[in-house]
């Protein structure tokens, strides 16, 4: 990799890194906090779901952000709105305010994690390019995966640990952190490989509409892209309601109140998705095909989660919980690299930001519907109903496998130089996108 695209890498890894540290810190704790603040368990899931779907609402728009004005803008707003509505969680609780005010500063949450989720891929990508790198990025999406998890296994132990001081703590400390990133990438942060473009206030309605075309036309008329979205929307789904729901069950299971727990399971989870991401790097030397990696990963993920519903002892349910997080750990990077591969730059975030919303509808879905099976049948049905429904994934990763993309193949493999990626029908009128390898 030439010199100035590894700085800009290892500038991602410091973004990213603090990115995850300060949000992780109150992952551990926070369903405890919102029963501590007074609602029930089914308004802790409807809090979540407020903020999946402001994720959901607003993937779109923030991505036409990150497109026009720049990816540095778009990080730099993430931020500072995810601070503010964090210290508003804070103030709430405070006040015993109820499920209404929990489900708009969710929202809230939600449009600053949107801020973040195209821009940031795209900065990195568009950069590194620019600066002459062309090789395959799941190896930096991989490092950069491990790097966060390590940042979320500090952030959950430490958030666990000031959880056992005061729930509350946890989420003035995830404040300051974001308020220290935020100078650091305001002095830092530029946007290479992308030039910014001004969009007055009279064009921006056009200007979005445009770009959110382009964005459906380049990611859902894709028909790969278009599988891998709708399994992610499956088994993102599942794992939202999952995430949330093992820190309640597993302090049942484990049959003691200690927040502390909670932060160390979160930690494990962490350490279990570095795994996986490390596996990744070892994969790519014999394994040619990245939809591999999606088949096995995926079919592991559904029954190790089921599993976590049928077992009835902490350690069996914690044990399948990690081997889960290997198997999350094991796609992420995967699935970057195979989108960016695919998608054009001046579309890159707004694309990513358009999976994201897709995830968005899958987890509000999951939350809602397995929040209130659980609030009636347990934790225990969740699990294995949820889990068992994203075994469906696993015939669209088939199907992606079917088609032989290029982005599918790894550099360097005999297949890939052969492979052409099959001409995709055009979608509800949305023509076929032309095949880009950037």
């Amino acid at each position: 990799m030439p010199i100035e695209a590894g700085r800009l890498v290892r500038r991602y890894f410091v973004y990213s890194g603090m990115y995850t540290l300060a949000a992780s810190v109150i992952w551990g704790v926070n369903t405890l906090f919102l029963l501590d603040a007074g609602l029930s368990i089914s308004e802790v899931f409807i809090a979540n779901a407020a903020f999946s779907a402001g994720t959901m609402l607003f993937e779109l728009p923030t991505g036409v952000v990150a497109d026009t004005v720049g990816r540095r803008a778009s990080f730099l707003l993430s931020i500072a709105i995810l601070g503010a509505a964090t210290a508003a969680y804070v103030a709430l609780a405070s006040f015993d305010a109820g499920i209404v005010a929990f489900g708009v500063v969710s929202v809230l949450l939600g449009l600053g994690f949107t801020f973040y989720s195209g821009a940031m891929e795209a900065w990195l990508v568009d950069g590194v390019r620019h600066l002459g790198y062309d090789g395959d990025l799941d190896v930096v999406f991989s490092r950069a995966q491990i790097i966060s998890g390590a940042a979320m296994l500090v952030g959950t132990v430490g958030g666990g640990v000031l959880g056992q001081i005061d729930l509350a703590v946890p989420f003035v400390v995830r404040t300051a952190l974001l308020l220290m990133l935020f100078v650091l990438a305001y002095s830092g942060m530029h946007d290479v490989g992308f030039a910014p473009r001004h969009v007055g206030l009279r064009a921006l309605p056009a200007e979005a509409a445009r770009m959110a075309a382009d964005g459906v036309r380049f990611g859902w008329g894709h028909r790969s892209l278009r599988l891998l979205m709708i399994v992610t929307a499956i088994q993102g789904g599942f794992m939202a309601w999952a995430w949330y729901a093992w820190q309640p069950y597993f302090l049942d299971l484990l049959g003691r109140d200690a927040v502390w727990v909670a932060g160390v399971v979160a930690a494990l989870l962490a350490i279990s998705m570095m795994v996986g991401n490390a596996i990744v790097e070892f994969a790519m030397r014999w394994c040619g095909r990245r939809t591999t990696l999606f088949v096995v990963a995926g079919g592991v993920f559904s029954m190790a989660l089921v599993g976590v519903g049928v077992v009835d002892s902490f350690g069996a349910a914690l044990a399948l919980l990690l081997v889960g997080g290997v198997t999350m750990g094991v796609q992420r990077p995967v699935r970057q690299s195979f989108v960016h591969h695919v998608v054009p730059s001046e579309q890159r975030a707004t694309v990513v930001s358009f999976d994201s919303m897709i995830a968005g509808g899958g987890s509000v879905a999951g939350q809602a519907g397995l929040g209130a099976l659980s609030g009636r049948r347990g934790f225990p049905a969740g699990y294995i109903i949820g889990g068992a429904l994203t075994l469906t994934a696993l015939p669209l990763l088939l199907l992606v496998r079917r088609r032989r993309d290029a982005a599918d193949f790894y550099s360097g493999t005999e297949v890939e130089h052969a492979c052409a990626t099959p001409a995709v029908p055009a979608i509800s009128g949305v023509a076929a996108e032309p095949v880009s390898s950037a």
